[in-house]
């Protein structure tokens, strides 16, 4: 990130097949913790340390990832050991290209984030549910644009800033639970790091200036004087408690909100999604209209399928031309389906893409919507099912340009 970018710059400039691993703890792990440009705003450590002028690293984290895209030609992924599939997936893409690849990974370093040592994989889970480290894959082969090249499968909640957790929790007596955002903050009190930038507020002092952190950064800055933003915890008896968040982790959380807007606008994910329901509403108004233009013109006499015509409607196609060839249909469609008795729950295809895939009330797998994403999603899901219960079927569109590639893969589970 720091010592040695420029070779590696040069390196990735120069388009050869020079393959890169990254292993980002977010510090100097070999020469004892000191701070570096890919930790996250506020992280304490040597050289960034806690105090009354500054509270650990004051400047945003560097993305080596997104530096890694701007050279164009390389073959970039970012992911962690606590996402296997996604990680190895992304280790055969970058090694079968002819053209320069940076894998970055998430990686802990135990004494200096302050976690034990049996934590690394939940923690690189954690910091890719709270945004603070979010999958994603840059091929160049895929495309000229960014949403073409530009893919963010196997991050959790897509569509929202934050995903959201069940909290469970005792209280009168009994078990309850409440469903919360996972903030980046969630993940930042886990660790020893980041943890004097937070305070327990005992449970006599709650009062409504206090608000939950997710709540918080919601508001506009005049909006937020005098306001205390919290997060819940639960302690070792299981009851609920407040932790007050300091300002830093307050500026760490919006650094951390703004990066992943700015990946969703990469994968062209924060276009405005037109439902089906509207789609067929304004079709429907559309073939009346037509037809009510074409009823008035009959009733005065004019030639019905000019009227039909100049108002777009349905019309019955002049023959071909001599020699000339009809267009060639895309083929046989077959709806994707899932053997759901024997599915066994591995959420794969869940946490490849939940607009496709939902649970049932037994936690099977079975499909929510067809067209909830692309054909190369219900590809994938197949290849990474553990079951094996998965079949693709065909597209009905196959307008991709890997859609040829997409259907040989799929064969073998259809």
């Amino acid at each position: 990130y720091d010592i040695g970018f420029q070779n590696l710059s040069r390196a990735l400039a120069s388009g050869k097949p020079i393959k890169t691993l990254v292993v980002d703890t977010q510090v100097y792990s070999n020469t004892g913790g000191q701070a570096c440009t890919s930790g996250f705003i506020g992280q304490i450590s040597d050289m960034a340390q806690y105090g009354k002028a500054i509270q650990g690293k004051q400047e945003p984290r560097k993305e080596i990832g997104l530096l890694g895209m701007a050279h164009r030609n390389t073959f970039v992924l970012q992911s962690t050991i606590a996402h296997p599939s996604h990680m190895i997936e992304g280790f055969i893409h970058g090694l079968k290209q002819r053209r320069p690849a940076l894998f970055n990974l998430y990686s802990s370093c135990q004494p200096e984030h302050g976690i034990g040592d049996d934590m690394s994989s939940q923690q690189a889970k954690l910091a890719v549910e709270s945004r603070a480290y979010p999958l994603f894959t840059y091929d160049p082969e895929k495309g000229l644009t960014p949403d073409e090249c530009f893919d963010l499968s196997g991050n959790p909640a897509l569509e929202t800033a934050w995903p959201n957790y069940t909290v469970k929790y005792r209280e009168g007596g009994r078990d309850r639970e409440m469903t919360l955002p996972l903030t980046f903050a969630d993940f930042a009190i886990t660790e020893v790091r980041f943890r004097k930038h937070f305070r327990v507020a005992p449970a006599d002092t709650w009062n409504e200036k206090m608000i939950p952190l997710a709540e918080f950064l919601e508001l506009e800055e005049p909006d937020r004087a005098g306001r205390f933003p919290y997060i819940w915890s639960v302690d070792k008896a299981m009851r609920l408690s407040r932790l007050l968040v300091d300002r830093t982790i307050v500026e760490s959380c919006e650094d951390r909100a703004n990066f992943w807007t700015m990946l969703k606008s990469l994968a062209g994910l924060d276009r405005a999604e037109i439902s089906e329901e509207a789609i067929e509403e304004r079709v429907r108004a559309d073939v009346a209209g037509k037809i009510a233009a074409g009823l008035v013109r009959l009733a005065g006499g004019g030639d019905v399928s000019l009227a039909a015509s100049a108002e777009g409607g349905v019309a019955t196609a002049a023959p071909a031309a001599a020699g000339e060839a009809a267009p060639a249909p895309n083929g046989d469609w077959i709806a994707p389906w899932i053997d759901t008795p024997e599915c066994t729950a591995c959420d794969e295809c869940i946490k490849l893409n939940p607009k496709i895939f939902e649970y049932n009330a037994d936690k099977k797998a079975v499909i929510k919507n067809a067209t909830g994403g692309p054909y190369e999603d219900l590809v994938k899901a197949a290849e990474r099912c553990t079951a094996r219960v998965i079949h693709p079927g065909l597209p009905k569109d196959r307008s991709a340009k890997n859609v040829d590639d997409l259907i040989q893969r799929a064969e073998k589970f259809n």
